[in-house]
């Protein structure tokens, strides 16, 4: 059954996360101060989020793709929706921040629905070498995919500092269970995965920022891709370039935002200032399409992105959710979306 105190987690122990420098006075806190609502916005959020005239919903069937076998040589990505995605590179694969329910949240009868189904069942994905989440999120970290991934994978989950808790609660093997704080690095089935900061919070019941969040560098036979999981701007993004660039591709996040709560997700034009900090080549956004997280209309995120990258001469993928994108050979953007847009 879903619904109970299981969804909610586990509590990290002290001696897990306490000894992290990002970890003081009981909680984690960003390089960068970041606050969820500042000061004064709250009020009108509500509002428009209650008035607001944006077609926040598809007014059309959203097209999928299902993807067929990827060559064992190359680099692709496949974006299931929201911020649900397979990275494959040098024969490896890597699953991104699964959620396959209907919902993202505690609760089967109330909460964000989903706007699509996914592409592809959850039994039918192809063996993974390693399944990463960037934080602990209904829209990031599912119970019902965790514990079907239990059952049809093998492969090992990547978390950050604390989120271990709940996947021992939700009785993950512990052997499955890898926990990273920042800067840290596993090395594990021909993949090199690299914990790095991010500007947001956590949590999943009444206590914030037990757990940390973070966004992660994947390597593999020379081949390197980065993927921000939720985050605010910040100069972090020009250090990890410096440190862990060039990458041949970013997943950046690019839906949810709001002038409510700047400090914590980025629009679209903060992602592509964030994918020329990274020192990346072909950007793909995530993050967008698949659940209603905030007052903009559906398809503004990707207008906006594709715009802004544009005038910025970067290099952008916007595939359909399940369609597989070659790195090296992108699709031609085709504004797919559009027509869908009311």
């Amino acid at each position: 059954m879903r619904f109970g105190p299981a969804v909610f987690g586990g509590r990290p122990d002290a001696a897990t996360v306490g000894g992290s420098p990002q970890y003081r006075g009981g909680r984690f806190r960003n390089t960068v101060a970041a606050t969820v609502l500042p000061r004064g916005t709250a009020r009108a959020a509500a509002r428009e989020l209650l008035f607001g005239k944006q077609v926040r919903r598809p007014t059309r069937a959203v097209p999928l793709v299902t993807p067929g076998a990827a060559p064992a040589e190359g680099l692709h990505v496949t974006w299931y929706g929201h911020a649900s995605s397979l990275v494959e590179l040098a024969g490896r694969r890597v699953l991104f921040d699964p959620v396959w329910s209907k919902r993202c949240s505690p609760f089967p009868f109330v909460g964000p629905q989903r706007l699509h189904p996914p592409p592809v069942p959850l039994d039918a994905l192809p063996p993974v070498d390693a399944i990463v989440i960037s934080h602990d999120h209904y829209d990031h970290l599912d119970l019902p995919t965790v514990r079907a991934l239990v059952r049809t994978q093998e492969a090992p989950f990547v978390v950050p500092l604390g989120v271990g808790a709940h996947l021992d609660r939700w009785r993950v093997p512990r052997a499955r269970i890898v926990e990273l704080d920042w800067d840290d690095t596993a090395d594990l089935a021909g993949l090199r995965l690299t914990a790095t900061a991010a500007r947001h919070f956590s949590g999943r019941l009444f206590a914030r920022d037990r757990t940390l969040w973070g966004s992660w560098v994947v390597e593999s036979g020379g081949r390197k891709v980065f993927y921000t999981g939720d985050s605010g701007y910040f100069d972090g993004y020009a250090a990890i370039g410096e440190k862990h660039g060039p990458f041949e591709v970013s997943l950046v996040q690019i839906g949810a935002y709001s002038p409510a709560w700047p400090d914590i997700h980025m629009t679209p034009e903060d992602a592509v200032r964030a994918h020329v900090d990274l020192r990346a080549g072909l950007l793909m956004p995530v993050h967008w399409a698949t659940f209603v997280l905030s007052y903009h209309s559906w398809s503004e995120p990707v207008d906006r992105l594709w715009r802004e990258a544009k005038a910025a001469d970067v290099r952008v993928a916007i595939p359909r959710p399940g369609e597989r994108v070659d790195v090296a050979a992108p699709p031609v953007v085709d504004a797919w979306w559009q027509p869908l847009s009311g």
